[in-house]
C-alpha cells in the first residue's frame, strides 16, 4: 500500500503517464484460474492438503511499476468453495521479522502482503486486506481510488476471516537466515455481500484482485531489526512486488488489477479463461479519463472536444473507434462503442465506468 503521505504526488504523476500513454500497446493484467475443492482446507500456513498441490502457482510477482524481477521471490494460489475464497502466499525472505501487533494499524511500516479485491470490476467500493509475519491484520473498505477524494472506511472488518502465517526460519532473529514466510488466508464470501440476501459466489465468473508485497530494508538498533533510514536519519523507500503491474507506484488504480476466474470445475480438471476483450475498451476510456483531469488541472475546466484530450487517431487492436464526449452540468460522459461486442461503455467525470 502506498504511504498516504506521498498519494498527491503519485496521483500526479500518474495522471501525466497514463494521459501519455494512448496509442501505445497496452499491457494486459495478470490472470488466474481459481478451481473449486470439495476437501476441507484447514488454515494453518501449510499446505499439505492434496488440494494445493494440484493446483498452480501464480507467475512471480514483479516490480509495481516497472514489471521488472524482483529481488525476492512471491507466488499464490487460489482456490475457492462455497464459504470460502482461499489464498496462499509464499515469500522468499531471509530475514523474516515483524513487530505490528495491533489490529488496524498501519501493518504495511512492516514487511507485509496485501489483498485487493473488486468484486464488480466498477473501481469503486473495493476491499482491502494486509497481513505481516506475526498475523496482524489491517482490513479497510475502500469507497472508490485515492484520485477522487475517497473515504477509507478503517473500521470495517472482515467478518469471519480465517489466517496463519508459517515461517521456515525463525521470527525476529537476526542471527539466521530464513527462508520463507507463507500466509494463508480464507476469506468468506459473505463479507462481500451488499445486501442480506445476495447471492453473490463469483461461480464461471471474474473478480478484479490484486496482490502486493511490501518489502522494506532493515537496520539492526541493539539487535532489533528496523526500517532502514539513509545518513540523514529518513526512511529509504519501501519496494513494492506485486502479481499484476500497476505502471505506477499507487496500487488505488483498481483499473490495472488482475482478473480471477472462478472455475465451477473441481481440482484435477482444465479449464480456459480469456481476458475480455472489452478490457481494451475500458483501457482507453481511462486513458481518456486521465486526459481530462489533467486538461481540467491545467485549463481549469473541462475539454469540451476529444481534439483537446488527443489529435491522434483511436485504435484499439487495430480497429478505428470513435469516442464521444458529451459535457453537462456536473461534469462530462464519454463514450465508446466496442468493436468487440457492440456494447457501449460510457466513463463518466468521477472515473466510474458504465454499461449502456
Amino acid at each position: 500500500m502506498c504511504c498516504k503521505n506521498r498519494m498527491l504526488t503519485i496521483i500526479l504523476s500518474a495522471v501525466t503517464f497514463l494521459s501519455c500513454a494512448q496509442g501505445q500497446n497496452t499491457e494486459m493484467p495478470s490472470s488466474y484460474i481459481a478451481y473449486k475443492t470439495t476437501e476441507k482446507i484447514r488454515i494453518d500456513g501449510d499446505e499439505n492438503e492434496v488440494s494445493w498441490s494440484k493446483v498452480s502457482w501464480s507467475q512471480p510477482f514483479v516490480d509495481i511499476e516497472t514489471g521488472k524481477k524482483t529481488k525476492y521471490n512471491t507466488q499464490v494460489k487460489m482456490i475457492w468453495d462455497d464459504t470460502y475464497f482461499y489464498i496462499l502466499a509464499k515469500m522468499e525472505e531471509p530475514h523474516v521479522w515483524a513487530d505490528i501487533t495491533e489490529h488496524d494499524a498501519i501493518v504495511f511500516y512492516n514487511n507485509d502482503f496485501e489483498v485487493f479485491i473488486d468484486p464488480d470490476g466498477d473501481t469503486f467500493n473495493y476491499y482491502e486486506l494486509e497481513v505481516n509475519a506475526l498475523n496482524t491484520v489491517w482490513d479497510l473498505f475502500i469507497t472508490k481510488p485515492y484520485r477522487q477524494g475517497n473515504a477509507v472506511l478503517n473500521d470495517w472488518t472482515l467478518t469471519g476471516l480465517k489466517s496463519s502465517v508459517k515461517i521456515d526460519g525463525s521470527l525476529n532473529d537476526p542471527t539466521d537466515i530464513d527462508k520463507s514466510w507463507t500466509l494463508e488466508l480464507a476469506i468468506p464470501w459473505k463479507t462481500y455481500r451488499t445486501s442480506y440476501f445476495e447471492k453473490n459466489i463469483p461461480e464461471n465468473k471474474y473478480w478484479r484482485v490484486n496482490f502486493s508485497r511490501v518489502n522494506w530494508d532493515f537496520q539492526l538498533d541493539n539487535g532489533v531489526y528496523q526500517r532502514k533510514r539513509d545518513a540523514n536519519g529518513k526512511l529509504l523507500h519501501e519496494y513494492n512486488w506485486v502479481w499484476s503491474a500497476q505502471g505506477v507506484v499507487n496500487m488505488h488504480f483498481p483499473e490495472k488489477w488482475g482478473y480471477v476466474y472462478f472455475s465451477s470445475k473441481e481440482i484435477g480438471a482444465k479449464d480456459i479463461f480469456t481476458i475480455p476483450q472489452d478490457y481494451l475498451v475500458k483501457e482507453q476510456l481511462y486513458t481518456l479519463y486521465l486526459a481530462q483531469n489533467n486538461y481540467r488541472a491545467k485549463h481549469k475546466k473541462w475539454a469540451t472536444s476529444i481534439d483537446s484530450l488527443s489529435s491522434k487517431a483511436f485504435r484499439i487492436a487495430d480497429k478505428k473507434i470513435v469516442p464521444i464526449l458529451e459535457n453537462h452540468s456536473t461534469g462530462y460522459n464519454i463514450s465508446i462503442k466496442s468493436p468487440f461486442t457492440d456494447s457501449i461503455f460510457t466513463i463518466k467525470e468521477n472515473g466510474k465506468i458504465i454499461l449502456n
